[in-house]
Order: structure tokens, then sequence, then C-alpha cells
């Protein structure tokens, strides 16, 4: 059988189990979606901070590109934001509050994603309502015990989210310090633990990590930092520059547990030994964005996604041959 030709990709109509990582913040846009797709992987819609209106425009502009298959991604409902802490905060990091975001409503956003009929959603931070949502279902875990909820809740597919994995961390059943298991060490718990196809995602930047996947039993893979240099990509000049430095998994950007670029202002924020208020109430507070990325991301790329689809899959082509001699 051809590497390529996993039963989860006949299943997504792929001609390559690449999966492009949604990614909120603006560095997901609809024409890396796009061309992720029409290069034969599976582009996201990183819906989670959009509105209902935001997130049919999204949807609007990915097909007016292309008409290949993609994915939306939201979060799982979170609790409204106390604002306790928010005052302490704003005094170390210099930087006024203005009053709580506006957090979409989750249940108005799967009414589109219904309504605009979208052929996967995925979702992470837990398991969100999945009544009346005709779609492949993709949720995303951290521990063994996550996958088999996510499986008794009826989804299609189980993104494994290694330790390596840049952006936040989908833990939702134990505390974030007992889930930082390897990409490789969590797929091989879980592809024996769940009937449904694993989707392998953490430090996966090129052929060889593909391979190294797929040999564990993974059906596909999911890559973001890989992508954040693509031109495509909404990723900010200072970010793709910061990509081969060191990367920390803290609190103190947004208030939920993220693997970003390591930066005296998140050491400065650490060290002060605050609470950091709750999500996503930092990230609002803080005089710099985040610049979210995996632990890799000294070898991203800065070629076009549909060239980087078809380098990767020439690569993984390449090192299976090479195993297999």
């Amino acid at each position: 059988m051809v590497w390529s030709d996993t039963p989860l990709a006949r299943r997504l109509g792929l001609r390559f189990p690449i999966i492009q990582a949604p990614m909120a913040g603006g560095l997901s846009t609809p024409a890396l979606t796009a061309a992720v797709g029409s290069a034969g992987g599976l582009g996201s819609i990183a819906g989670a901070q959009y509105s209902p209106e935001q997130l049919r425009t999204a949807i609007a502009e990915v097909r007016a590109r292309t008409d290949a298959p993609f994915a939306v991604n939201l979060f799982a409902p979170l609790p409204g934001p106390a604002t306790d802490r928010v005052g302490a905060w704003s005094e170390l990091t210099g930087v006024p509050f203005a009053g709580p975001p506006n957090i979409p409503d989750v249940a108005e956003q799967l009414a589109v994603i219904a309504a605009e009929r979208v052929p996967v959603f995925s979702f992470t931070f837990g398991i969100p309502a999945l009544d009346g949502v005709d779609a492949i279902r993709i949720g995303t875990a951290t521990t063994l015990a996550e996958a088999v909820a996510l499986e008794r809740a009826g989804v299609d597919a189980v993104v494994a989210q290694g330790y390596e994995a840049g952006g936040h961390r989908g833990t939702f059943l134990e505390p974030v310090d007992r889930s930082l298991f390897g990409t490789l060490t969590l797929l091989a718990q879980l592809v024996p633990a769940v009937s449904v196809p694993v989707i392998a995602s953490g430090g996966i930047m090129d052929g060889r990590g593909i391979a190294a996947a797929l040999a564990l039993g993974a059906q596909a893979v999911q890559l973001g930092t890989a992508f954040l240099r693509c031109p495509e990509a909404g990723t900010p000049d200072r970010h793709r520059d910061a990509l081969g430095g060191d990367t920390i998994i803290t609190r103190v950007l947004t208030g939920r547990a993220a693997r970003a670029v390591r930066t005296p202002l998140i050491d400065r924020l650490e060290a002060s030994g605050l609470e950091p208020p709750d999500y996503p109430l930092p990230r609002a507070l803080s005089p710099e964005p985040p610049m979210l990325a995996g632990q890799s991301g000294r070898l991203a790329r800065s070629v076009p996604a549909g060239d980087l689809i078809a380098i990767l899959a020439a690569e993984t082509t390449e090192a299976i041959a090479r195993l297999s001699t």
C-alpha cells in the first residue's frame, strides 16, 4: 500500500494525509487553508475567535479559492473569565484593562458549521455538543483518558497532541503537567487503545517525522509550525524570524498553557510569581502578541504552502524507501 493511502485520507478525500493545524490569531488565513487543500492536504480554518459572521466569511473565502475539503476548528465551551486578578497583572505588564473581550458563543458557531455543511469539524479544549453537526468530527487529546472520552463521545478521529506541539495545550481532563507526553510516546499509547484513526501532532516538520508517525500507527499527521513561514500564513515578520528560538509552555500569555517562543517578557512574567488572569484575559493585557510555535521551529521552510505539501510527500516517500532497504 502507498503510504499516503490511509483509510482516514480516503474518508477525508485527501491525496496526502497531511493536515494544516488551525492556528488562531491571524496565523491561519483562507489563502493558507485553500493552498494546502489544493495541494492534496487538509487545510484548517482557525475559527475559535470568530463571530458567526466572520466564520461565514472565512468559509466563503476558502470555497472561493478551492473545491478541496477543509476543516473548521473551534474551542469547546469554556467558563467565562473572572477579572479578580486583572488589576495586579495590568500593573505588571503596564497595559491598561479595557474590559473583557467578546467571546463568541460556541452554539452559534456550531450553527454556522451545520448550515454551511462544513466537511470537517475539529475542536480542542474539551468536547462540545456534537448533535446536529453532520461533518467528520476530530477532537484533540493529550492523554489516553482524553482519547477514550473523545471516542465515547462519537468522534471520527483523534488528534494526539504531543508535548512538542506549538500553541495551546488541548488538555481537558487532567492537569497540564500530567499530559506532557512526547508525540511518539502518546501515539504508542493511543493507537492500540481506541478504534478510531489517530492523527499525530507535535514536532513533525519533515518527511522523516511523518514516516515515524505512520510507523507507529497514525493515519495522518497535523503540522502547524511547519507552515508558519509560508507566504500564505499571516505570521508577522518578528514571529517568522523568532522560530529558531527556544520555546516554553506557559500560562502567562493567554491564561491557558501554550507553547511559544521564549522572550524576555515571558521570563519577566514568569519570575513575578503572580497568577495570570483567566483565559483569555492576559492576551489583552500584553504589550506584545504571543509567538506560538512548536519545538522544531528552526526547521520551518519559507516556501509556498502547496510546494511544502509536495516536499513533505516526497520526503516521506524517500524516508520509507530508505527504511525498507
